[in-house]
């Protein structure tokens, strides 16, 4: 660990758990144990408020897929498979309490590791995690299978079963470490599978310090193993195992595409959740106050590292000047800074080579005539940091408006009327989300199925809950994470049929 690291960590008081899981030795948890296991290499962990070393962690290899899954495997069909549906969510619901009782020092190691603002992370990656334990915790002992009348002739008794799909295949992103892989958990366990996942290599540390907490909770050896290292490698070896019944995957729509191919060639369940250039379509008759402080959270929030961030905004033109005036002064007030300072709004990016595409993309919208309204600077400092960036008068050809940024860099179009807005909001490759800025019901519901999105919310963007599925459309996936649809995917339906015999028979 770097001197300025220590120095971090001792100005904003982190907690000894903190420190002590710095020192101590990372390696990958495999079968109910931490090990290096086949590897002899390690990956740094660089800290981007600061852009010095923070850890190391083991580069894993495809041996290590291989004895990650055959201990999953074991699981299933052992200690676990006993497990009855109560026992599940008792052990769910321990993992939940754990989280609470130690969410400070699991917000400092994920803010340490992604750059994320702690208050922030506090709040809505960790808590919000403790809340999908529970609320998948629930679902353990409701899952049913039903009775079905059948018009075959004879006499029969038909019913359907609900069975766990089997090993699971993980693989989260680095902008939402703890929350992106609570995502890919909770559901599965509720089911009854076991799971390999695999966390970002720029940010596995939170989870390895997850595992200590599923030692506390009792979870049986081999329920969840982690294997970390980069993706070419153990992320293809976990994709194409043939011990992998379905695989989850969280990124880019081009690393996606790749995961795909390895499915298909192993006829595996898949959900794929991937990139973003979600519209918010703000109206004449917005909230123009509402709309300004809604972009903290949707396109400012995580310095706009979030796959549904409400990366363009079309604005009907009777309001266009005042939304760009009051954004700008938002934008101008957001309080940038190191993660583990609780004052900070909005930390670093991930990395330089992160802070090094997004100030491209800047000088992309310079040259394609966008109007710089505020930011498009990378601040002179040892960390990652971005100004937040408002652009105006951007259309739909530009590069900007089409592609996915993946920082805090919002672009603004305006628009005359309802049919052009739709069609504009539409025009893009990706489907994930979109939000409506109006006071007129009546136009909303007529705006959202005409919308091409996974989720739609008005007045609001990117709100949160367990309950409600979370996916997109086009190039931004299939399938769902959370809600009721999400345990379905990691549940196979048996048919039964049991032929009864006539009475004359015997």
């Amino acid at each position: 660990m770097d001197i300025k690291v220590t120095e971090l960590l001792a100005k904003y008081n982190a907690t000894q758990d903190t420190k002590d899981f710095l020192n101590s030795d990372l390696g990958m948890y495999i079968n109910g144990q931490f090990t290096q296991g086949h590897s002899v290499e390690n990956i740094a962990v660089i800290e981007p408020s600061t852009g010095q070393l923070l850890a190391q962690i083991t580069e894993g290899t495809s041996e290590d897929i291989n004895d990650a899954v055959t201990a999953a495997q074991h699981a299933l069909c052992g200690e676990w498979s006993n497990y009855k549906p109560r026992e599940r969510e008792q052990v769910m619901h321990k993992l939940a309490a754990l989280i609470r009782a130690n969410l400070q020092t699991i917000a400092e190691l994920e803010s340490l590791d992604s750059g994320k603002a702690i208050s922030g992370c506090k709040a809505v990656d960790i808590a919000g995690s403790a809340n999908v334990w529970e609320y998948f915790a629930g679902w353990a002992t409701k899952i049913q299978g039903s009775t079905r009348s059948t018009s075959m002739p004879g006499n029969y008794f038909s019913y359907t079963q609900k069975e766990p799909v089997g090993v699971v295949g993980a693989i989260v992103p680095w902008n939402w470490p703890f929350a992106m892989a609570t995502w890919k958990l909770a559901a599965p366990l509720a089911a009854g599978c076991t799971v390999v996942l695999k966390p970002a290599e720029l940010t596995s540390l939170s989870m390895l310090y997850f595992m200590t907490l599923c030692e506390q909770a009792g979870l049986p050896k081999g329920v969840i193993n982690i294997v970390t290292g980069k993706g070419s490698t153990i992320g293809n070896a976990l994709t194409q195992h043939p011990g992998i019944a379905k695989v989850s995957f969280t990124g880019s729509t081009d690393v996606g595409k790749l995961v795909g191919k390895n499915i298909a060639d192993g006829v595996k369940h898949v959900t794929l959740e991937l990139g973003g250039k979600s519209p918010m379509i703000a109206f004449n008759d917005a909230d123009t106050n509402a709309l300004a402080n809604g972009t903290l959270g949707s396109i400012y929030f995580n310095a706009g590292q979030v796959c549904s961030a409400g990366s363009r905004l079309y604005v009907q033109r009777g309001i266009y000047d005042e939304v760009i005036e009051k954004i700008k002064a938002v934008a101008e007030g957001i309080k940038l800074g190191t993660s583990l300072d609780p004052q900070t709004q909005m930390g670093p990016v991930i990395s330089a080579t992160q802070q090094q595409r997004i100030m491209d993309y800047i000088d992309i919208g310079k040259q394609e005539g966008a109007r710089l309204v505020t930011g498009g600077y990378s601040l002179n400092e040892n960390g990652f940091f971005i100004k937040p960036t408002l652009f105006a008068d951007t259309n739909n050809s530009m590069r900007i408006v089409q592609e996915e940024i993946f920082g805090p860099v919002l672009v603004v179009i305006p628009f005359d009327n309802e049919a052009e807005v739709i069609h504009l909001a539409n025009d893009n490759v990706y489907g994930l989300a979109a939000s409506i800025w109006t006071q007129d019901i009546s136009r909303a519901h007529r705006i959202i199925p005409q919308l091409k999105a996974g989720s739609v919310w008005v007045n609001i963007h990117d709100p949160g809950d367990p309950s409600m599925p979370f996916g997109g459309v086009k190039l931004s996936g299939v399938g769902k994470d959370l809600g009721p649809e999400q345990l379905e995917l990691y549940l196979e339906t048996k048919s039964v049929w049991i032929k009864i015999g006539n009475q004359n028979d015997e």
